[in-house]
């Protein structure tokens, strides 16, 4: 019998408003469950009597569990191998940054450790990105509000997490409903995650995007462009021939006009596909009248699935060279975070674990540094 989490805000909040109880203890539950992941509803003090009723017969304080929790040789990467009540499994995957190496390593300075979580979505994805281990799998269900938040709670427990990104398996736009509700208890207590630390991506599911702002104004928006004109787009994403890049373009007018926030372009680099030198020029003007902030995403493999190979160094820096000093656009270059784990960008699929080699990857860029460009 399927089982409701209590991190399904609606479903409970619906309860609660059925028997008359007050909305106020809902984020008291959860912060006891967060500290007390293992507790029995009637260890929570000071509810109504009619709360205790509900939670027995009705909610379980976790419909998921980690399977496994495998750390990268350098410990910046800690991949969460999760088990749905379906039996289905997805991942999620913490990246701590150190923020007192510096931006670019160079002189230490004053803060610590702090960690984005990146979590799925969907098991599986129906996007079919030709680049992407999870696109391999196909589509095989949504999750629901709460399996996405107990992401967050599972993730808690191992390191104290400052940003959320939507961009581990599945395409998020794709499970809106649940993503924002999932969102705003996030948000909310006990939580309270700032919404400009909390970053969705998407291939660019345009009505989608149109929706977005309203229902979650001040959040980022991350968009997987990947090409920079619409037939390589279609090649490499089978699903770009139902979001056209002019209608996506002008969707991303909009989404700015209104929500005055740069947008995060992600941008993977294939050798001999979308790294040329034109391909360069072609970005550039097809951005000139956005705010954005290119991320350069070099090509981690996935095995016999790719028919693609990673952009050389040198082409990666002439890339950004060109948008950066020819058409003035901030452009970064993602580091590869947690390839010996198959936690990197683009190779998240479900299996067993498997433990490989990797050398450090030394200083990384979090996405909040961002913001500051």
């Amino acid at each position: 019998m399927t089982v409701r989490s209590i991190f399904n805000a609606q479903d409970l909040r619906t309860e609660f408003e059925s028997a008359d109880i007050s909305h106020h203890f809902i984020p008291l539950i959860w912060k006891f469950v967060i500290k007390n992941p293992n507790c029995d509803w009637d260890e929570i003090p000071n509810l109504p009597s009619a709360a205790y009723s509900i939670l027995h017969s009705k909610f379980r304080t976790f419909t998921s569990t980690v399977h496994s929790v495998i750390e990268s040789n350098d410990g910046v990467t800690t991949k969460l191998l999760i088990k749905l009540q379906n039996g289905a499994f997805v991942e999620a995957v913490i990246m701590r940054y150190d923020t007192r190496l510096g931006k670019y390593g160079g002189e230490p300075r004053p803060g610590g450790v702090r960690s984005t979580l990146c979590v799925s979505s969907q098991v599986g994805c129906k996007m079919g990105c030709k680049f992407c281990a999870t696109g391999s799998m196909g589509f095989k269900n949504n999750l629901s509000s709460g399996e996405i938040v107990e992401q967050l709670v599972h993730a808690s427990q191992l390191s104290n997490i400052r940003n959320v990104v939507f961009m581990g398996m599945g395409e998020p736009l794709n499970n809106y409903n649940a993503l924002v509700e999932a969102i705003r208890v996030m948000l909310g207590s006990p939580f309270q995650l700032s919404p400009k630390r909390v970053t969705v991506s998407t291939v660019g599911v345009i009505h989608a995007i149109n929706k977005l702002q309203k229902d979650l104004p001040g959040l980022n928006l991350a968009v997987s462009l990947h090409a920079p004109v619409q037939d390589i787009r279609c090649h490499i994403m089978p699903a770009a021939r139902a979001f056209p890049l002019e209608k996506l373009m002008a969707a991303l007018h909009v989404y700015q006009q209104n929500s005055q926030q740069k947008i995060f372009i992600e941008y993977i680099m294939l050798d001999g596909v979308n790294d040329e030198e034109q391909h360069a020029h072609q970005l550039s003007e097809l951005l000139e009248t956005f705010q954005v902030v290119v991320n350069l995403i070099p090509f981690n493999p996935i095995g016999s699935l790719s028919q693609f190979q990673t952009s050389s160094d040198e082409k990666v820096l002439k890339f950004q060279k060109i948008l950066r000093e020819v058409y003035n656009i901030r452009t970064t270059v993602r580091r590869q975070m947690g390839q010996d784990i198959s936690g990197a960008c683009g190779q998240l699929v479900v299996s067993l674990p498997d433990k490989k080699s990797a050398g450090n990857v030394g200083a990384l860029t979090d996405i909040e540094d961002l913001h500051l460009y």
